[in-house]
């Protein structure tokens, strides 16, 4: 059996306007311990998920951890950043210390705090994301990158608008169930799928219903190596995990052919000696609604070009053969960068242990994660089974 998730726990997504960043750590750090049933003292180190970047004035914050439990004083502690995939670079750091024999117990938290600063300032922080002196110096921002991508893509196969504006209205549909969900709220197509004074033009194609939301929020792990985890309530374990880096620059890589990830999806599966088709479901990066018909391809469901398919024939809905993002995803459920593959993690785990409530995905045994940080740079797949 390889490492497994055996706590977890999770905040509320949204404009937390009376939560900081500190009580957003210590409160997911603080509930995990308690979801595990472990002592602070039982953990040997602590890995946080977490951007910055400008968001909030504190960038050395992997101590605050400790304020969560003074049992965890003197434990090693390391903030982990690889934009926003800076969850699953936590999570994955923490499980090489495991499987490298130099820990028995990890926790993991993600956080950000997003929402303190204005629209302006969390659009040039996240366009420093980019490969700076070819993307954001040029005044290319993250939606203005992923318009370039989704307008490349209906150049080679066709406008695809109404194919982006389904898959917003599938996830939103989909986060009505999840209680940490931070847009509770079913926007139907025809809403989604027409400009108007609510649903502007962001970046053309991409309309506001095409990006993800501006989040605060938390989520966090304990990770145990297997013989411990046998002994645990609870146990979700990495069947597989593959991290796939591909260039920064643009220019130096087609952004629509989502190549990193197709990379990773493809160790990732052959590793957990699987195949697409075996998944029960899959939570994915749809920071843009086109990166949720990209993942589609890259993970192997359809040829390129041909993901709107799986929408046509109900593939990837809820009730469908792969259901895809049934929390919400990061268009419905927030974004909160450093929290994001944490999240992801967290909500697969609790789909695996049948401890999904008004989410759950009936016998739900094998999961797919896909985190991305940047435009298809860093990537991160994990194939997660339950172990007990």
């Amino acid at each position: 059996m390889k490492p497994c998730i055996v706590g977890w726990a999770h905040t509320t997504f949204g404009k937390l306007d009376n939560i900081d960043l500190e009580t957003l750590i210590t409160t997911v750090a603080r509930e995990a311990i308690a979801d595990a049933g472990i002592a602070a003292q039982d953990i040997d180190g602590i890995w946080l998920g977490n951007l910055n970047g400008g968001f909030v004035p504190d960038i050395f914050c992997s101590s605050m951890v400790l304020q969560a439990d003074d049992g965890l004083r003197f434990k090693p502690a390391t903030r982990v950043e690889n934009a926003c995939a800076s969850g699953s670079a936590a999570i994955y750091s923490a499980l090489d210390a495991i499987e490298a024999g130099r820990a028995r117990i990890a926790l993991v938290v993600g956080a950000e705090k997003m929402t303190a600063v204005t629209g302006a300032e969390v659009t040039e922080v996240l366009a420093r994301a980019s490969y700076v002196k070819e993307e954001a110096e040029q005044g290319l921002t993250f939606p203005g990158i992923f318009a370039k991508v989704a307008a490349d893509y209906f150049g080679q196969y066709g406008d695809h608008s109404s194919t982006l504006a389904r898959i917003a209205a599938k996830n939103h549909a989909n986060a009505v169930a999840n209680p940490y969900a931070q847009l509770r709220k079913d926007l139907g197509f025809d809403f989604c799928n027409t400009v108007s004074d609510k649903n502007p033009m962001i970046a053309a194609p991409l309309r506001k219903t095409d990006c993800s939301l501006v989040s605060d929020g938390a989520a966090a792990l304990i990770l145990a190596d297997a013989q411990t985890a046998r002994a645990m309530n609870k146990a979700i374990a990495f069947r597989a995990r593959t991290q796939v880096n591909d260039f920064l620059p643009m220019s130096r890589r087609n952004p629509s052919a989502f190549e990193g990830p197709r990379h990773a999806w493809s160790q990732s599966l052959k590793a957990a000696h699987c195949t697409v088709d075996n998944l029960s479901f899959a939570e994915v990066h749809d920071c843009f609604t086109i990166a949720e018909l990209l993942s589609y391809e890259a993970m192997g469901l359809a040829d390129p070009g041909h993901g709107a398919r799986l929408l046509d024939e109900g593939v990837v809905m809820r009730d469908g053969r792969l259901p895809v993002n049934p929390s919400g995803g990061l268009k419905a459920k927030g974004h909160p960068v450093g929290a994001t593959g944490v999240s992801m993690h967290v909500v697969s785990a609790m789909q695996l242990h049948g401890a999904a409530g008004d989410m759950q995905i009936p016998d739900a045994s094998l999961a797919g994660v896909f985190n991305m940080g940047g435009a298809a740079v860093a990537n991160y797949v994990s194939i997660l089974e339950r172990a007990r």
